[in-house]
């Protein structure tokens, strides 16, 4: 008995001793893995890389910037069932272990003991919380360093977070595929769905992906990534989160993924999205831009967009085909027997155009044949499917040639469906022309739609924005305006007459009308009207450029322009965007507004950085209506010219439209002002117009600027644009006239002589400033005889405005 007790007391002692050095080693062990471990505390203020969105004015999703697509969600939105989909296939004891799944690590090292020395990667036995560790704190290393740290960290991260915020952490850091990080992402990237929107077998696919998200991408191994899903749908069974019947549904329905564009996402509005994407990087930085989660929202209207888009083009497309045929995209051999549906998917298409690509297969008396482009799959590969249809002779009728001199097989062309003929389509050819569009609102600058050019796709050189451009006639109204500002009145007469300008060191400048005529004494509604050089010129010399160059400063055409007089006739550099803004101004009253494409921008809190309107709502805070006045807009905005000159000029320009070069607006029957442009050898052909709620602005010209034809001037290819697009945009709008400042008078005068009149086919309501009412005669501007006889060209002289 007394040896039994003495060998019981010797297994006790030594069990006693390893039992010590055991936990000596342990602990040795554990501080010497604790001393270089990453602060975990770093998770408590955790701010991952958001994408940033930006919305039009409905709310609408326009674009989306990030170099990791991730929405961040809180753990309070986050459907049941996806939590339940994660734990069933990464960790089903989450909610019962202490950061390490026992289970898990003695499977994972009876698997690693029995392949040892096979070359096979270990099993993972790493729970979401080891997951978090790991993602946020260390590396993919594949070691046992790593592992011991993750476990370590684990247990220490368990102790200070819940489990809810763990979970957070990890089901918005996890990459899934496809470059979405986070489950929110990843709904939209694979479903395009919102996660509260997923389904059962949705839920089960997304939650098989943190494994090897590559290995099961839905496209490139189907049926691995199918087996998958439905492992974890056996798991949701398994584990009682779905029903088996629930189950067996899911796994039988196909894995319908559908894949979200990573460009613009509202059709059209390509230009618009990049502009905002430049202006918030030159504002904020390209890791604010990139990973800040900004929401910026933007004036942007999805349907003038689409509008605008579609009625530049179609200007383009007009003035392009009116100058016939020029060549096919690209020639392909078709000899040797090869497949024409190979060939033609290898050549780079338009996306963001209503054609498609064609080839040649064979072209007869009457009509080509042609085979259309395979469309792309799901999975980006183009479609074996071959679709052929027919090009009739009207169908390529513009071209005014027959088709076997236009085409000939082997020729890529662009094609549309020939009104509603199946199987028929109409050639087309992309312009050799460019040209942009502005729409805006003129009493905030709000930018309402940007089309800066035919197609995004072939340029992304944003014409609206960046080109810079000669405005041509389209800068006179502001050249008038200074005049209105100084002494003048729309009757005021100003001579037609050659212009000559003795210039040291180089010839003579004599500037011309488009016309080549001259057409003596006219008024001041006339020269705007019928847009005359020589009269401007006149006007501007006997006004003073400097006093212009002021003028375009202020409305923001130029920051510095040189007073020369023929930048009174447009002969700078500006942009499509600037002009319209000025045309803003006019349109508004005279109040100074500044082009924007962001109303606001908000940090990934809500809280706003940036808010385009600056006007001080009086009275907008209170919670409830207590008789209290009504609240007020406080606008502190500069007034850049006198809303009695702005009437005038709108009423002048009112006159383009109904009388001048830009009839073209007339038949909208609407009150409408406008200015055309056109510059030296057609160019540059502009059209810019407005009613009191929006303001349009269009040019048109070679991207190297290159005459465009005897012509091409702004009211015969640029106003029709205006046109088109108003006749749409503004449609169901009321007929609003232009308001009447106070203190403006009208009085009918005779709109040739400029003199009062009665009623009368030529009298017309002019409007005048208090006292400047005409007299019963009239001096000419720039002109000092007083005998009524034709007068001989002479040196402008200074004439008190002409007002005597």
């Amino acid at each position: 008995m007394r040896l039994i007790l003495r060998f019981l007391g010797f297994v006790f002692a030594l069990t006693t001793v390893v039992l010590l050095a055991g936990a000596a080693g342990a602990t040795y062990f554990v501080w010497k893995y604790s001393q270089d471990l990453p602060d975990y505390s770093q998770l408590q203020n955790y701010e991952p890389p958001v994408m940033t969105r930006v919305h039009a004015a409905d709310g609408a999703l326009v674009a989306e910037y990030a170099k990791q697509r991730r929405l961040y969600i809180p753990i309070q939105s986050v459907p049941k069932l996806v939590i339940e989909a994660f734990l069933s296939a990464e960790d089903k004891n989450f909610y019962e272990h202490g950061g390490i799944d026992p289970t898990g690590i003695f499977r994972a090292a009876a698997f690693y003991f029995q392949n040892y020395g096979k070359n096979v990667r270990p099993q993972g036995a790493s729970t979401i919380t080891q997951q978090v560790a790991k993602n946020f704190l260390l590396t993919n290393e594949v070691s046992l360093d790593r592992k011991v740290k993750e476990a370590l960290l684990a247990l220490r991260i368990e102790r200070t977070y819940s489990k809810d915020r763990i979970l957070e952490l990890y089901l918005n850091e996890i990459y899934l595929g496809m470059g979405a990080y986070g489950i929110a992402a990843a709904a939209l990237v694979y479903f395009d769905k919102s996660v509260d929107e997923l389904n059962v077998q949705e839920v089960a696919y997304l939650a098989a992906l943190p494994k090897a998200p590559s290995s099961y991408n839905p496209f490139r191994d189907r049926s691995r990534a199918t087996d998958r899903r439905n492992w974890v749908i056996d798991r949701m069974v398994e584990n009682g989160f779905v029903t088996p019947q629930e189950g067996e549904a899911a796994k039988k329905s196909g894995l319908d993924v559908t894949p979200r564009a990573t460009g613009a996402q509202i059709f059209a509005a390509e230009y618009y999205a990049e502009e905002v994407r430049r202006q918030i990087y030159e504002r904020y930085g390209e890791r604010k831009l990139y990973e800040g989660g900004l929401s910026v929202r933007t004036p942007l209207d999805p349907k003038l967009q689409v509008l605008a888009k579609k009625t530049l083009t179609d200007g383009l497309v007009r003035y392009d085909e009116e100058r016939g045929w020029r060549k096919p995209v690209t020639h392909v051999d078709l000899s040797g027997g090869v497949d024409w549906g190979v060939k033609l998917g290898e050549v780079k298409e338009l996306t963001d155009i209503p054609w498609r690509l064609a080839i040649v297969l064979d072209v007869g008396k009457d009509n080509a044949r042609i085979g259309l482009q395979p469309p792309r799959t799901k999975s980006g590969a183009r479609s074996t499917d071959r679709e052929v249809g027919l090009i009739p002779v009207d169908g390529a009728k513009w071209t005014r040639r027959p088709l076997s001199q236009v085409l000939k097989p082997g020729d890529v062309i662009y094609v549309e469906p020939l009104g509603d003929r199946t199987g028929q389509w109409r050639l087309r050819q992309l312009p050799g022309v460019e040209g942009a569009m502005v729409v805006m609102e003129p009493t905030t600058g709000r930018v309402l739609a940007i089309s800066g050019g035919f197609s995004y796709d072939e340029s992304q050189f944003n014409r609206a924005t960046q080109a810079m451009r000669q405005p041509g006639s389209s800068f006179k109204p502001f050249v008038y305006s200074a005049a209105l500002d100084n002494g003048y009145t729309p009757s005021t007469i100003v001579m037609d007459a050659p212009f000559e300008l003795e210039q040291q060191g180089q010839a003579t400048w004599r500037p011309e009308n488009y016309s080549g005529k001259f057409y003596g004494p006219q008024t001041l509604r006339f020269g705007l009207e019928q847009s005359r050089n020589v009269m401007t010129v006149r006007l501007a010399n006997d006004v003073g450029m400097p006093i212009v160059a002021e003028y375009a400063k202020r409305f923001g055409i130029y920051d510095d322009m040189p007073p020369y007089l023929a930048m009174a006739l447009g002969s700078g550099e500006t942009t499509l965007l600037r002009m319209t803004g000025a045309y803003a101004m006019i349109a508004n009253g005279g109040r100074k507004v500044t082009p924007s494409l962001i109303d606001r921008i908000q940090d990934r809190y809500g809280h706003t950085i940036f808010k385009h309107d600056e006007r001080e709502c009086r009275g907008c805070e209170a919670d409830k209506w207590d008789n209290q006045p009504e609240p007020s807009l406080v606008d502190r905005r500069p007034v850049v010219l006198d809303p009695m000159t702005a009437y005038q000029i709108t009423s002048m320009m009112e006159g383009v439209v109904q009388r001048g070069t830009g009839t073209a607006l007339k038949e909208l029957g609407k009150p409408i002002a406008g200015k055309t442009g056109t510059t030296n050898e057609e160019k540059d052909a502009w059209f810019i117009g407005f009613t009191p709620e929006i303001v349009v602005g269009v040019y048109l010209g070679y991207d190297k600027p290159k005459p465009m034809g005897k012509g091409s001037t702004g009211g015969l290819i640029s106003a029709p644009i205006v046109r088109d697009f108003m006749k749409t945009a503004i449609a169901d709008r009321p007929a609003i006239p232009f308001r009447v400042p106070a203190g403006i008078k009208l009085v009918r005068i005779d709109r040739k002589s400029g003199q009062r009149a009665g009623p009368g086919d030529s009298s017309i309501l002019e409007a005048f400033k208090p006292g400047t009412a005409p007299p019963d005669g009239y001096s000419v501007a720039g002109y000092s005889g007083t005998d009524g006889s034709s007068p001989e060209p002479s040196a402008p002289v200074r004439t008190g405005g002409g007002l005597y």
